[in-house]
């Protein structure tokens, strides 16, 4: 489990988004760092026994820089307030669907599947469930996977009209119409720092291999 001190760093960063503060409290920071690739190391030795493509990664590969590119945007806030890892096949500079796990004081959450990919890819993933769509219904319909994920597919990004080549008659527009295919499960703080996440955050992954594995499938 993640230490209590990581979420009270990040929520001390929160308030305090800005680098005399950081600079000042920077071996809390790395505490926290170093905290988070440890538990990214026993979630990846955990996951290997349920999903072999991720065996070879390394925390390194799978965790994320602190630090936020502000050119292009309004918010100048120097950090991120929270920490996570994707794990995925590749890496997470690899475009392709993992598993993810995020730390926030109180946002904090699991998630798995493919988010905002390119339009290539994006539109594989559309054919091959519209292709596919009985199998997908599978995965999405197991009682494994509603347990876990019962909200089912996040609607955040989607479109307002059928993307090209489909209509509003096709069985599956409610998912040709999404622009991520994602789904999420939310924990309290007190759920993340309790001694038994790790494993309920591994059986969390278990029902996403096979979502996974279908993305995946897609876009290679």
């Amino acid at each position: 489990m993640p230490k209590t001190s990581t979420l009270k760093f990040l929520k001390d960063l929160k308030k305090n988004n800005n680098k005399p503060w950081f600079e000042k409290n920077k071996s809390a920071y790395l505490d926290a760092k170093e905290d988070v690739e440890r538990f990214a190391e026993k979630v990846i030795e955990g996951l290997a026994k349920i999903d072999p493509e991720i065996a070879a990664l390394q925390p390194k590969d799978c965790t994320f820089r602190i630090y936020r590119d502000v050119r292009f945007s309004k918010d100048k806030s120097p950090y991120k307030t929270n920490m996570g890892a994707y794990l995925n096949k590749g890496g997470k500079k690899s475009p392709t669907a993992g598993y993810y796990v995020h730390f926030e004081p109180g946002r904090c959450f699991a998630a798995g599947g493919l988010w905002m990919p390119m339009s290539p890819d994006l539109n594989k993933v559309r054919q091959e469930i519209d292709y596919n769509f009985r199998e997908w219904q599978g995965i999405l319909g197991s009682r494994a996977f509603k347990k876990y994920f019962p909200g089912g597919m996040s609607r955040e990004d989607i479109l307002s009209r059928p993307p090209k080549g489909y209509t509003e008659e096709d069985p599956a527009i409610e998912y040709l119409k999404l622009k991520s295919f994602i789904v999420t499960r939310k924990f309290t703080d007190a759920e993340v720092l309790s001694p038994s996440f790790l494993k309920v955050l591994l059986k969390t992954y278990g029902p996403l291999k096979d979502l996974v594995y279908f993305l995946n499938r897609s876009i290679e």
